[in-house]
């Protein structure tokens, strides 16, 4: 019988794939985007970048900017009852429209 990977990566077929139209690079305004402290940020992971990239467990999830780090901005996430502080790079994060 074969032993499954137990890697980062495991899993995540569907939500580390892009769909046809959108296949390639990201565009530059995703990786020029900033953040300020206190700013409340999407997590969506994107495929295509490999540096920064969150856990699967956090796709998908909303937190608030509360500090940065180089590229990198730490996220504070509710994960259940805990709260979480994420690295995550600006390429895997979206303003939250209000």
């Amino acid at each position: 019988m074969v032993k499954m990977s137990h890697g980062l990566r495991a899993k995540t077929r569907k939500i580390m794939t892009k769909h046809p139209r959108e296949r390639g690079l990201s565009p530059i305004t995703k990786s020029l985007q900033s953040f300020e402290v206190g700013e409340r940020a999407n997590i969506v992971i994107d495929p295509s970048v490999h540096k920064g990239m969150p856990h699967r467990r956090f796709h998908g999830l909303t937190g608030v900017v509360v500090g940065s780090q180089g590229k990198a901005y730490y996220v504070e996430v509710n994960v259940g009852n805990a709260k979480k502080k994420v690295l995550v790079r600006r390429e895997h994060l979206r303003k939250v429209k209000v």
